[in-house]
Protein backbone atom coordinates (compact mmCIF):
# COMPACT_ATOMS: atom_id res chain seq x y z
CA UNK A 1 0.00 0.00 0.00
CA UNK A 2 1.64 3.27 -1.26
CA UNK A 3 2.09 5.30 2.22
CA UNK A 4 3.75 8.55 0.33
CA UNK A 5 4.32 10.26 -3.04
CA UNK A 6 7.47 12.00 -4.24
CA UNK A 7 7.48 14.51 -6.69
CA UNK A 8 9.60 16.63 -9.02
CA UNK A 9 9.49 19.96 -8.68
CA UNK A 10 9.97 22.25 -12.40
CA UNK A 11 7.28 21.24 -15.11
CA UNK A 12 5.66 18.78 -13.02
CA UNK A 13 4.27 21.27 -9.71
CA UNK A 14 4.48 24.22 -11.83
CA UNK A 15 3.39 23.12 -15.04
CA UNK A 16 1.64 20.06 -16.92
CA UNK A 17 4.48 18.25 -17.50
CA UNK A 18 6.46 20.94 -19.77
CA UNK A 19 10.19 21.55 -19.22
CA UNK A 20 11.87 25.20 -17.94
CA UNK A 21 13.45 24.94 -21.09
CA UNK A 22 10.75 24.70 -23.50
CA UNK A 23 8.50 27.28 -21.59
CA UNK A 24 11.44 29.80 -21.44
CA UNK A 25 11.81 28.69 -25.34
CA UNK A 26 7.90 29.90 -26.15
CA UNK A 27 8.56 32.69 -24.09
CA UNK A 28 11.28 33.77 -26.30
CA UNK A 29 9.72 33.25 -29.44
CA UNK A 30 6.47 35.01 -28.37
CA UNK A 31 8.85 38.19 -27.41
CA UNK A 32 10.10 38.06 -31.12
CA UNK A 33 13.21 35.49 -30.57
CA UNK A 34 13.70 33.79 -33.91
CA UNK A 35 16.64 30.96 -32.92
CA UNK A 36 15.31 27.17 -33.47
CA UNK A 37 14.70 25.17 -30.35
CA UNK A 38 17.79 23.14 -30.81
CA UNK A 39 19.89 26.44 -30.85
CA UNK A 40 17.95 27.71 -28.06
CA UNK A 41 18.94 24.64 -26.11
CA UNK A 42 22.39 25.34 -25.89
CA UNK A 43 22.12 29.04 -24.77
CA UNK A 44 19.64 27.59 -22.05
CA UNK A 45 22.46 25.02 -20.69
CA UNK A 46 24.71 27.27 -20.99
CA UNK A 47 22.75 30.04 -19.19
CA UNK A 48 21.22 27.33 -16.38
CA UNK A 49 25.32 26.54 -15.68
CA UNK A 50 25.59 30.19 -14.71
CA UNK A 51 23.01 30.24 -12.66
CA UNK A 52 23.75 27.54 -10.38
CA UNK A 53 27.26 29.03 -10.02
CA UNK A 54 26.18 32.16 -8.78
CA UNK A 55 27.24 33.06 -5.23
CA UNK A 56 23.56 34.34 -4.04
CA UNK A 57 21.27 31.67 -5.62
CA UNK A 58 21.01 29.59 -2.57
CA UNK A 59 18.75 32.94 -1.24
CA UNK A 60 16.72 32.99 -4.62
CA UNK A 61 13.13 32.86 -4.50
CA UNK A 62 11.15 31.80 -7.62
CA UNK A 63 10.45 35.55 -9.08
CA UNK A 64 14.37 36.16 -8.88
CA UNK A 65 15.40 33.37 -9.76
CA UNK A 66 13.01 33.34 -13.25
CA UNK A 67 13.82 37.05 -13.95
CA UNK A 68 17.92 36.25 -13.45
CA UNK A 69 17.54 33.12 -15.57
CA UNK A 70 15.82 35.41 -18.54
CA UNK A 71 18.62 38.39 -17.94
CA UNK A 72 20.99 35.64 -18.50
CA UNK A 73 19.56 34.12 -21.39
CA UNK A 74 19.45 37.32 -23.03
CA UNK A 75 22.86 38.28 -22.23
CA UNK A 76 23.92 34.96 -24.05
CA UNK A 77 21.45 35.14 -27.11
CA UNK A 78 22.15 36.97 -30.46
CA UNK A 79 18.87 38.58 -30.58
CA UNK A 80 18.60 38.80 -26.54
CA UNK A 81 18.51 42.36 -25.83
CA UNK A 82 16.39 43.29 -28.40
CA UNK A 83 13.56 41.04 -26.19
CA UNK A 84 11.57 42.58 -23.45
CA UNK A 85 13.07 40.78 -20.42
CA UNK A 86 10.41 41.92 -18.26
CA UNK A 87 7.47 40.35 -20.46
CA UNK A 88 9.57 37.49 -20.82
CA UNK A 89 10.23 36.90 -17.22
CA UNK A 90 6.15 37.95 -16.66
CA UNK A 91 4.89 35.53 -18.91
CA UNK A 92 6.56 32.43 -17.55
CA UNK A 93 5.87 33.68 -13.87
CA UNK A 94 2.51 33.80 -14.47
CA UNK A 95 1.62 30.86 -16.09
CA UNK A 96 3.72 29.14 -13.21
CA UNK A 97 2.25 30.77 -9.97
CA UNK A 98 -1.35 30.25 -12.24
CA UNK A 99 -0.48 26.44 -12.20
CA UNK A 100 0.42 25.74 -8.54
CA UNK A 101 -2.85 27.84 -7.75
CA UNK A 102 -4.31 25.29 -9.63
CA UNK A 103 -2.93 22.67 -7.97
CA UNK A 104 -2.56 23.38 -4.51
CA UNK A 105 -6.03 22.26 -3.45
CA UNK A 106 -4.75 18.49 -5.19
CA UNK A 107 -1.76 18.91 -2.95
CA UNK A 108 -4.14 19.54 -0.01
CA UNK A 109 -5.96 16.24 -0.84
CA UNK A 110 -2.85 14.25 -1.19
CA UNK A 111 -1.44 15.62 1.75
CA UNK A 112 -4.37 14.25 4.04
CA UNK A 113 -3.53 11.07 2.90
CA UNK A 114 -0.02 10.66 2.17
CA UNK A 115 3.45 11.99 2.93
CA UNK A 116 4.54 14.12 0.20
CA UNK A 117 8.11 15.37 -0.49
CA UNK A 118 10.20 16.65 -3.68
CA UNK A 119 13.20 15.49 -5.33
CA UNK A 120 14.59 18.03 -8.02
CA UNK A 121 17.55 18.87 -9.51
CA UNK A 122 18.08 22.43 -8.47
CA UNK A 123 19.98 25.03 -7.89
CA UNK A 124 20.24 25.14 -3.71
CA UNK A 125 16.94 27.29 -3.54
CA UNK A 126 14.22 24.75 -4.17
CA UNK A 127 13.15 25.55 -0.64
CA UNK A 128 12.76 29.16 -1.12
CA UNK A 129 11.03 28.93 -4.38
CA UNK A 130 8.88 26.42 -2.83
CA UNK A 131 7.91 29.12 0.14
CA UNK A 132 7.14 31.46 -2.46
CA UNK A 133 4.96 29.76 -4.38
CA UNK A 134 2.85 28.52 -0.81
CA UNK A 135 3.53 24.89 -1.09
CA UNK A 136 6.38 24.50 1.10
CA UNK A 137 4.50 23.14 3.95
CA UNK A 138 2.84 20.51 2.14
CA UNK A 139 5.94 18.58 2.00
CA UNK A 140 7.77 16.51 4.64
CA UNK A 141 10.72 16.13 2.78
CA UNK A 142 12.46 18.42 0.73
CA UNK A 143 15.65 17.47 -1.77
CA UNK A 144 17.33 19.60 -3.46
CA UNK A 145 20.19 18.58 -5.70
CA UNK A 146 22.25 20.64 -5.00
CA UNK A 147 22.06 20.66 -1.40
CA UNK A 148 22.67 17.12 -1.43
CA UNK A 149 25.23 16.65 -3.97
CA UNK A 150 23.66 14.31 -6.35
CA UNK A 151 21.46 14.80 -9.18
CA UNK A 152 18.78 12.12 -10.81
CA UNK A 153 18.67 9.83 -11.95
CA UNK A 154 21.27 9.05 -9.13
CA UNK A 155 19.64 6.59 -7.31
CA UNK A 156 21.68 7.65 -4.32
CA UNK A 157 19.00 10.75 -4.08
CA UNK A 158 15.69 8.46 -4.14
CA UNK A 159 17.12 6.40 -1.85
CA UNK A 160 17.84 9.40 0.53
CA UNK A 161 14.08 10.26 0.41
CA UNK A 162 12.74 6.65 0.73
CA UNK A 163 15.11 6.26 4.15
CA UNK A 164 14.29 10.51 5.58
CA UNK A 165 10.62 9.18 5.16
CA UNK A 166 11.35 5.79 6.72
CA UNK A 167 9.46 4.12 4.05
CA UNK A 168 10.66 1.57 1.54
CA UNK A 169 10.22 1.94 -2.07
CA UNK A 170 7.67 -0.41 -2.85
CA UNK A 171 5.35 2.29 -0.25
CA UNK A 172 6.19 4.88 -2.45
CA UNK A 173 5.42 6.62 -5.35
CA UNK A 174 7.37 9.17 -7.91
CA UNK A 175 5.43 11.81 -10.00
CA UNK A 176 7.64 13.55 -12.34
CA UNK A 177 7.94 14.66 -15.97
CA UNK A 178 11.12 13.89 -17.05
CA UNK A 179 11.22 10.04 -18.00
CA UNK A 180 14.62 9.53 -17.99
CA UNK A 181 15.44 12.01 -15.33
CA UNK A 182 12.42 10.56 -12.52
CA UNK A 183 10.40 7.82 -13.95
CA UNK A 184 13.12 5.28 -15.05
CA UNK A 185 15.32 5.66 -11.76
CA UNK A 186 12.49 5.18 -9.15
CA UNK A 187 10.86 2.25 -11.55
CA UNK A 188 13.96 0.28 -11.17
CA UNK A 189 14.10 0.84 -7.46
CA UNK A 190 10.67 -1.23 -7.40
CA UNK A 191 8.67 2.34 -6.85
CA UNK A 192 5.67 2.80 -8.21
CA UNK A 193 5.90 5.58 -11.34
CA UNK A 194 3.18 8.55 -12.38
CA UNK A 195 4.70 10.08 -15.71
CA UNK A 196 3.10 14.03 -16.10
CA UNK A 197 3.22 14.62 -20.16
CA UNK A 198 1.18 16.32 -22.58
CA UNK A 199 -1.44 13.76 -24.32
CA UNK A 200 0.75 13.83 -27.49
CA UNK A 201 4.38 13.39 -25.91
CA UNK A 202 5.32 9.61 -26.87
CA UNK A 203 6.27 7.48 -24.57
CA UNK A 204 10.53 6.88 -25.15
CA UNK A 205 11.11 3.38 -25.21
CA UNK A 206 12.35 1.45 -22.46
CA UNK A 207 10.17 3.78 -19.67
CA UNK A 208 7.01 2.11 -17.82
CA UNK A 209 5.83 4.35 -15.80
CA UNK A 210 2.66 2.38 -13.59
CA UNK A 211 0.30 5.51 -14.98
CA UNK A 212 0.75 8.18 -17.29
CA UNK A 213 -1.57 11.69 -16.53
CA UNK A 214 -1.35 15.14 -18.36
CA UNK A 215 -2.44 17.39 -15.61
CA UNK A 216 -1.74 17.17 -11.73
CA UNK A 217 -5.19 17.62 -11.14
CA UNK A 218 -5.45 13.61 -12.65
CA UNK A 219 -3.78 11.77 -9.74
CA UNK A 220 -5.58 11.22 -6.68
CA UNK A 221 -7.57 8.88 -8.81
CA UNK A 222 -4.34 7.27 -10.59
CA UNK A 223 -3.01 6.37 -6.90
CA UNK A 224 -5.86 4.41 -5.79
Amino acid sequence: MAEAVLFDFGGTLDADGLPWCARFYAGYRAGGGSLAMVTFEQYFAVADRLLAQRPDVSGFGFRRMVEVQVETLSGLLPDGRALDSGAWAARFLGEARATVTRNRPVLDELAARYELGVISNFTGNLRPCLEELGVADHFVVVFDSAVVGIRKPDARLFRAAFDALGRAPEECWMVGDNPFADIQPATQLGCSTCWLAPAARTLPAGVAPTRRISALGELPAALV
